[in-house]
């Protein structure tokens, strides 16, 4: 009797509405017609983002006459360290296998896509919930036997098919199956969906391996200055910025002219002055200056209904829909928008002399969080379109708004005391700029962000400016409070904090 034959094992990872249970049932076609014995099963995630639906395959490289009337079994569910082959449909899911142990070095081929589409826990992180894409990849890279990556989903969208048959063409092209390009491309034509686009999809994927245009991780796109005002202000960029913070700056002023306009951007320059005076007579390198520069572009451009309005209808982001979808030319198609805003989102674009009667009623008798309204718009309805439009057109009302007006004061008081720290210590200095991290979104967000700013403020950055906290303690103190802060939304973190940093003792009055 001859040795038994190992079956291949493979696993594959694809979110909702990706097609993986398609790529599974184009797999185990092509085997059974080939006359491999094979077996998928799937195990189907929590939701589209929380947990991917996990398919599994085992297939016997061997035709059923040559195994003399034996039946193989199969397992219905991977092993750990037991996989030939992992395919994932985004490279968080590349990771989650990876991490979950299924894939090794002396087994593993990795066969995924850079694209990504962010957790819950990275969308709602206080700070920049991302993980690092750059060390993700080379996680992947260090635990795989070998590895291709491209951009999957970027293919499958040029080529107006979807990320499975982009993903099928990889796996023909990595050559890890007994199963030639002719026999998945009979697979796809006995699907008899979307034949011709599904196939573009596959010799798209199939080219991709093959000619080895991969890359690890996607790069970040740049957005091209369209206006002779906001050129001018590159120019002087380039022309009078340190070298170090210079790229940070020209992204900080092609941000706010998009947000708003030149003027407005202007402003951050402006204010950005300041910064670098007390980071040159700190001796920080330029370091001060590039990170006050990051984060004031992003408190600068804050999040309200305008700016959600602009989102919505953004020409970008409605070919991209239209892309997903594959909607074509002459196709109707509908975009639903669900908003709840409630008194404090419609009071943000009311001057201050409207929103804070308004507000303290709706304080006082306990409606903030109570009065939301629920909306449902198809936002490329006429009228749909035209709600989103007209709260668009409030962008160049946006700075007499009371929302715009305390950000201001808040943005001034922050860079105030970035200033005024700079004299005592760059660490210290620093450590108040990343406090901006906090401070982000609207409403219960905001709220929640700036108390835990506030609270920080109150207790250490201003006893540190006032000499009552040495500057090299204030500095580590104000990083972990920060820390507690953004780790737990709900302030019990950062009040445990505060009082342990209270109960060391670590305060000096200026005369000791």
């Amino acid at each position: 009797m001859s040795a038994p034959v190992r079956p291949i094992t493979l696993l594959i990872a694809a979110l909702g509405g990706e097609g993986g249970g398609v790529l599974t049932d184009w797999i185990v076609t092509a085997a059974t017609k080939l006359g491999f014995p094979v077996q998928s099963t799937s195990i189907p995630g929590v939701a589209q983002r929380t947990g991917a639906t996990t398919y599994y395959i085992e297939i016997v490289p061997v035709h059923e006459r040559e195994l003399g009337g034996r039946r193989p079994v199969l397992a219905l569910t991977p092993g750990i360290a037991d996989i030939d082959i992992a395919v994932a449909s985004e490279l968080m899911e590349a990771g989650r296998l990876t991490a979950s142990g299924f894939i090794t070095p002396d087994r593993t081929t990795m066969i995924a896509s850079t694209s990504r589409f962010y957790a819950m826990d990275e969308k709602i992180a206080m700070a920049d919930g991302r993980y690092d894409e750059e060390k993700l990849s080379k996680a992947i890279r260090d635990q795989s036997k070998s590895v291709i990556l491209f951009d999957m989903a970027e293919t499958a969208r040029r080529e107006g098919s979807i990320i499975s048959a982009v993903m099928l063409g990889a796996l023909a092209g990595s050559g890890t199956l007994p199963i030639s390009v002719e026999d998945f491309e009979a697979a796809i034509r006995a699907d008899a969906k979307a034949v011709d686009n599904n196939l573009r999809g596959f010799r798209a994927g199939l080219e991709a391996v093959r000619s080895r245009q991969t890359d690890a991780v996607p790069q970040g796109k740049r957005h091209a200055a369209e206006k002779s005002d906001l050129q001018s202000l590159e120019q002087e960029i380039a022309e009078t910025a340190p070298t170090a913070a210079r790229e940070i700056m020209i992204e900080g002023v092609r941000r706010l002219t998009a947000y708003q306009d030149p003027a407005y951007a202007r402003l951050y320059l402006d204010r950005l002055r300041a910064i670098r005076d007390a980071d040159e007579k700190s001796k920080a390198n330029s370091r001060l200056l590039r990170e006050t520069a990051r984060h004031l572009a992003i408190r600068m451009s804050f999040e309200d209904v305008i700016r959600v309005a602009q989102a919505k209808i953004d020409p970008v982001r409605m070919q991209r829909v239209r892309d997903e979808v594959k909607v074509g030319p002459d196709e109707p198609y509908k975009i639903y928008e669900f908003l709840k805003p409630g008194i404090e989102e419609m009071c943000q674009v009311l001057p201050p002399f409207l929103a804070k009667p308004i507000l303290r009623t709706a304080e006082r008798r306990g409606w903030l969080s109570r009065f939301h309204l629920g909306m449902e718009i198809n936002s490329v309805s006429v009228s749909g379109y035209l709600r989103f439009w007209l709260l668009a057109k409030l962008r160049r009302f946006r700075r007499r708004s009371h929302r715009c007006i305390e950000e201001q004061a808040a943005i001034q008081s922050w860079l105030g005391l970035i200033a005024e720290a700079a004299k005592y210590s760059e660490a210290l200095a620093l450590e108040i700029a990343e406090c901006a991290r906090l401070i982000k979104g609207y409403g219960d967000t905001w709220k929640r962000g700036m108390s835990s700013y506030r609270m920080i403020e109150t207790q250490l950055i201003r006893r540190a400016i006032t000499g009552a906290m040495p500057a090299a303690l204030a500095a580590d103190a104000i990083a972990s409070a920060r820390a507690a802060a953004l780790a737990d939304p709900e302030g019990e973190s950062l009040a445990r904090c505060l009082r342990e940093i209270d109960q060391r003792k670590v305060y000096r009055t200026a005369a000791e």
